[in-house]
């Protein structure tokens, strides 16, 4: 059996199986046609700033972090994509062909299905399956940028930070997070030393202990 052939099974067997919303026989038949499967380390970035979106991406192994840059280069973690999902933000940019305003990194090993530009936009009419389906993409990543939102505005730091914590602690599935000061204070738009200071605030607080590059959250 050819290699293109073994890789079309795969992808409708990851239809199938974790995205069963999908599976509607036309759809996956061309889904499997059309489309690629593609691999990244963690750290990869996926899609940088300013890049043309070629592709859409379903994930269907690890998770991606999405994040947003200001006018003076800093950065704004914006919410995770987890396996089951794609991006709201890579649909608009591939229909209305424009630059990506925002940045996804490889927060652990990444899979995806990789859907040209030209078939997701055709499904759109084609198929109501993929319709709904991305506009369920639309109305989730709305709730989760207005999440984003409250936690700046309405939030002290403190809050800010620990609720960053559970959330990379449930979409990674482990208490132990491996992560830098400096890496929690580019996602939360803070100084490295604010977010120090907290840590160690917390710390005192049994909330958490501190490790080299590694939080161990308290349960």
């Amino acid at each position: 059996m050819s290699t293109h052939i073994l890789e079309k099974e795969q992808i409708k067997n990851i239809i199938r199986n974790h995205f069963p919303i999908l599976y509607q026989e036309e759809l996956v038949e061309e889904l499997a046609r059309e489309s690629t499967l593609v691999e990244f380390k963690a750290g990869d970035s996926i899609l940088d700033y300013g890049e043309f979106v070629r592709s859409v991406p379903l994930v269907y192994k690890g998770t991606i972090k999405v994040v947003r840059q200001d006018p003076d280069g800093n950065e704004l973690f914006l919410y995770y994509l987890l396996a089951g999902e794609s991006c709201a933000a890579s649909f608009s940019c591939c229909l209305m062909q424009k630059r990506s305003e925002i940045k996804t990194v490889a927060e652990e090993d990444v899979c995806i299905i990789a859907i040209p530009l030209l078939a997701a936009d055709a499904w759109m009419s084609k198929y109501p399956v993929w319709r709904n389906f991305v506009l369920r993409m639309y109305d989730q990543r709305i709730y989760d940028l207005i999440d984003t939102i409250d936690r700046i505005a309405f939030s002290n730091m403190d809050q800010q930070l620990i609720d960053y914590l559970h959330e990379k602690a449930r979409v990674t599935g482990s208490s132990s997070l491996s992560i830098t000061h400096q890496d929690i204070a580019n996602d939360l738009h803070a100084s490295r030393e604010a977010v120090s200071r907290l840590l160690k605030k917390m710390e005192k607080d049994n909330l958490l202990t501190l490790g080299r590059n590694r939080i161990e959250l308290a349960t």
